[in-house]
């Protein structure tokens, strides 16, 4: 199993003023079979083992177990995945769990379709592009998942599964899928667009009033901006997530 190791930030006082030493790190060690080099040093194969080790330099750093939040991290890219932000509220806006079963359109490099197999029971994952369904396919065995399936498919043209609980758009036409969509999901289900632009975002809206079998929740946008803490030091970073996309949820309702 991959390892985590995480040096903590380390201050001293050099001249009389406090100073950082060393600035707070953390570290991906995939290969246990090899010493782990990194800027503090390296730790020797054996000490991988264990909960801390120091470096040669003198370093300690912490050493634990990678969790799937950090496989996550180290997906191969190719066309922009969707930031954490906006998966984040899909899931929990949606309200899908271990029993859910979940159409996603648009796969790309299979960032959400892994997030969401990561915790509801099924996942279909469809693309209309070789190249970014081979790079989902590496990424989707990389991190193990074995409840996502995806293949080659324009689900403008059709959706194969029947009582969805959840679907989730990430195509430049979303507009087109909604007579498809009807037939997929089970009543309360949710329909789920992520469009960059507005103008999507008002097609999209404009053509789902027209049916009653569904009903518009919301449009959101999320900012993220991180902060700088320390002690009574406190300011936003400059490298905050801005527009990322529009989500606009939709439920149906008969």
């Amino acid at each position: 199993m991959a390892k985590i190791l995480i040096h903590k930030k380390e201050k001293g006082v050099i001249d009389g003023k406090e100073r950082t030493l060393s600035k707070a790190k953390q570290y991906f060690c995939a290969d246990l079979s090899k010493d782990f080099h990194c800027n503090e040093g390296f730790i020797q194969k054996a000490d991988l083992k264990k909960k801390s080790a120091k470096t040669n330099k003198g370093y300690t750093l912490q050493i634990f177990d990678a969790q799937f939040c950090d496989e996550y991290k180290r997906l191969a890219r190719g066309p922009q995945i969707m930031p954490l932000k906006d998966i984040g509220s899909i899931i929990t806006i949606s309200g899908v769990n271990n029993k859910s079963k979940v159409v996603d359109a648009g796969t790309g490099s299979g960032a959400l379709a892994i997030a969401l197999a990561h915790i509801v029971k099924e996942v279909h994952s469809y693309d209309i592009l070789d190249l970014h369904l081979k790079i989902a396919e590496e990424n989707i065995k990389k991190l193990n998942i074995k409840n996502c399936k995806i293949k080659k498919h324009d689900i403008r043209e059709s959706i194969p599964q029947k009582n969805v609980d959840l679907i989730t758009l990430d195509i430049p036409d979303p507009w087109l899928v909604i007579k498809n969509a009807d037939k997929a999901l089970k009543s309360g289900a949710w329909l789920v667009s992520y469009s960059p632009h507005m103008q999507q975002v008002i097609d999209f809206c404009t053509e789902i009033v027209k049916h009653k079998e569904f009903a518009i929740i919301k449009t959101i946008e999320l900012i993220e901006r991180e902060w700088e803490v320390e002690e009574r030091k406190a300011r936003p970073k400059t490298d905050g997530i801005g527009h990322s996309g529009f989500l606009t949820f939709v439920r149906k309702i008969e």
